[in-house]
């Protein structure tokens, strides 16, 4: 995506009644409104009746139709699906995780992005903590939580499972003053070789956003040194494991992997 340049890259909307809180949204993130006599952003963050999505207004490829909306919802579509077909503790990050029998471990995930794999984690009964240092990303998944808690039910059970904090991880980690989580969760923006359209959509939308995590061994480091039984970092399947101490064990899926990195046994 190549961000016009005469142009702020990133702005927010507020749908027909919603400017308001579209409004209160741009000052905490310090971020400029849209007008409607404003030039159009390349990106706009969208408040409106379904919540909040980010999306493109500039195609990828010219004569291509800009990227649609993404947005955080873990009540309907493919969050849904998998809570209630997608294997429970049979899933590889459940696996990875150490989530068997009776034991739910404490997990800080401390690069939540939109919260996919927390969601699946707190779904099965752990405690989740999430850490997410991109505004914007924070921004679509605190909705997309306060969304679930006000759909009640089973959701909003999972949801009040998951706490989330907005914050640079890394210093987070090295001044932690909260009790020390069991597992921490890692899944560093490296590339992706998925081939899902939904994860290409996202990525092309949050990378000039959030770019690669180059200071990922440092965050394993910093999470090598909280954790206090282990270190599970989702990888590309063929990708190379993140630079220091190497993992324990691995656990490769079709297109992904997790390099475990074990402390303690998980009782």
């Amino acid at each position: 995506m190549n961000l016009q340049q005469d142009v702020t890259p990133l702005a927010v909307v507020g749908a027909a009644g919603h400017e308001q809180a579209a409004a209160a949204l741009a000052l905490r993130l310090a971020l400029p409104l849209q007008l409607s006599d404003s030039p159009q952003a390349p990106l706009l963050l969208s408040l409106d009746e379904q919540g909040l999505s980010l999306r493109s207004t500039v195609a990828d490829v010219p004569g291509a139709a800009a990227t649609g909306d993404v947005r955080v919802d873990f009540v309907t579509g493919a969050l849904a699906h998998r809570r209630q077909f997608g294997g429970g503790a049979g899933q590889m990050v459940a696996r990875a995780v150490g989530i068997r029998g009776a034991i739910r471990p404490s997990i800080l995930d401390a690069t939540a992005g939109l919260g996919r794999d927390a969601f699946v984690m707190a779904s099965l009964g752990c405690e989740v903590t999430l850490l997410e240092r991109q505004p914007v990303i924070a921004a679509l998944l605190q909705d997309g939580l306060l969304r679930a808690r006000a759909a009640g039910g089973e959701v909003a059970e999972i949801a009040a499972r998951m706490q989330l904090i907005q914050c640079d991880a890394i210093a987070a980690l090295r001044n932690w003053d909260g009790p020390v989580p069991q597992v921490i969760h890692l899944d560093p923006m490296f590339p992706h070789r998925e081939k899902s359209a939904q994860v290409k959509k996202e990525m092309r939308l949050f990378r000039p956003l959030a770019g690669n995590d180059d200071d990922a061994p440092e965050l394993l480091a910093a999470a090598l040194q909280l954790a206090s039984h282990r270190v599970v970092v989702k990888r590309p399947r063929k990708a190379p494991a993140i630079a220091g101490q190497a993992p324990s064990a691995e656990m490769k899926g079709q297109s992904s992997r997790y390099d475990i990195y074990g402390k303690k046994r998980l009782e």
